[in-house]
């Protein structure tokens, strides 16, 4: 029988499953966690009593909705969790799980791989107590925990004030808010946002719930250093006048948005294009997913896009892989298209109003950490460049100084080493370089050795 595979059981592998589930296929949904949800609709571990309800507030009706249909969707399935798909090649993707290796072939591959946080370092951004954003609300979703009793939520993200709520609903305390981005350019980006008007005004009610707790917001200053000895303990940044600020505290949740997980996409032979809007690669798709024979990609493993959009990208390519198979698909094609472009335009308003600040790379310390895996620091970074002949090679930096090459394998330094390698060449454009995939595309056990051949 025609198998479909759907990597990643967030709610875009959800939706896609869900739409495949009801046609002629056999569908196998393969997912690293243990539960369906993704990083946007994260259940509890199992047997923690954590209220839900109370913690997501108005998104906890779509967060049952999503519980709902995941669990109907992942009876209907071969769904197969706490899985890594580590590689894929000649049509079958290959998995480790509880011991045991595994290759499953497959007609079409469904790619739902999902985002992780994207950071620039900074002076003090190892320092124990400092998360990102993304683990900071995964700790609190995940084992109903807070990383610190004072905390500073900073960088230049969205996530920034729905992080911050939900603190405060668990009983925290959130010492301030410290947005990067001026409001002016939030402001200027109001008419994209305007696509998506629920969504916006989540975010900002998000905003005067926190000015009604009486937590300080700061937008458009600039964060210097995270300060500490064995913990971080203040925040040292600079106000958009200039004034230098400090502001004590006893965790960080730190972040810039998020970045696609194109690794997989890329080993299947899909083409990556940078996006000068977001400032990310990513696989370069038509409007319904398909980036290449028999692969579809989805949610923010494609383009960051929210929940909202993954949902409907992730039918978008399901129908997309039945069409080719020659199936029929319960999918009203047009209107999702339209709904997708509309929260297209949405997130393109959010990248501006949100903005990565890659100029920040040139002005870095040497002595900063970069690569928090290999303990590679900017400098070590920079003389590498320098023998580069202008050229600013990223791979050939990694391959001289191993930035990139520990546990993450460049996921969480792969953007500051591709703006500090352009900047040493005269620009902050990273448009023509990234990071090489290689398989596996995380740690593996050494008992899976001899079973790991593709």
């Amino acid at each position: 029988m025609t198998r479909v595979v759907v990597v990643g059981a967030g709610p875009a592998g959800i939706a896609a499953a869900d739409v495949l589930s009801r046609a002629a296929v056999e569908v196998t949904l393969i997912d690293e966690a243990e539960r369906p949800g993704g990083q946007y609709h994260r259940a509890p571990a199992s047997g923690l009593q954590l209220d839900m309800r109370r913690l997501l507030d108005a998104a906890h009706a779509s967060y049952a909705a999503f519980h709902a249909q995941a669990a109907s969707v992942c009876a209907r399935v071969d769904y197969r969790p706490a899985t890594l798909v580590w590689g894929v090649h000649g049509r079958a993707v290959h998995l480790a799980a509880r011991g045991f290796a595994q290759s499953v072939g497959y007609d079409a591959l469904v790619l739902a791989t999902g985002a992780t946080d994207r950071v620039m370092p900074l002076p003090g951004w190892t320092l124990p107590g400092v998360f990102t954003l993304g683990g900071a609300q995964a700790v609190l979703k995940d084992q109903g925990c807070l990383i610190g009793r004072r905390v500073v939520f900073c960088g230049s993200s969205p996530l920034l004030y729905l992080a911050a709520v939900q603190y405060l609903r668990a009983g925290g305390k959130v010492a301030a808010v410290i947005d990067t981005t001026r409001f002016a350019e939030k402001l200027r980006a109001l008419p994209d946002m305007l696509a998506a008007p629920g969504v916006l005004g989540q975010g900002l009610r998000h905003m005067a719930a926190l000015k009604r707790r009486g937590v300080p917001i700061l937008h458009g200053a600039t964060i210097d250093a995270f300060e500490g000895k064995a913990r971080v303990s203040a925040v040292r940044c600079t106000s958009p006048d200039s004034a230098p600020l400090r502001v004590a505290c006893d965790a960080v949740a730190y972040g810039h948005g998020l970045r696609p997980e194109t690794q997989l996409a890329e080993l299947a032979g899909c083409t990556l294009r940078f996006d000068p809007v977001q400032r990310v690669h990513v696989p370069e798709t038509d409007p319904d997913g398909r980036a290449g024979h028999a692969i579809y990609v989805a949610g923010d493993g494609g383009s960051i896009g929210g929940g909202q959009a993954a949902a409907v990208s992730g039918r978008l390519a399901a129908a997309a892989a039945l069409h080719d198979l020659g199936l029929a698909a319960d999918v009203d094609v047009a209107a999702s298209r339209a709904s997708l472009a509309r929260l297209r335009r949405f997130q393109k308003g959010v990248a501006a109003a949100f903005r990565w600040p890659g100029e920040r790379a040139a002005a870095l310390d040497d002595a900063v950490i970069l690569c928090r895996c290999e303990n590679v620091t900017v400098g070590e970074v920079r003389a590498a460049i320098a023998l580069q002949d202008g050229v600013a090679d990223v791979n050939r930096a990694k391959a001289a100084t191993r930035c990139g090459m520990g546990r993450c394998q460049g996921r969480f330094c792969g953007a500051g080493l591709a703006e500090v390698a352009a900047a040493c060449v005269g620009g902050h454009d990273h448009g023509r370089d990234r990071l090489r995939v290689q398989t596996p595309i995380k740690p593996l056990p050494m008992a899976l050795a001899g079973d790991l051949s593709p």
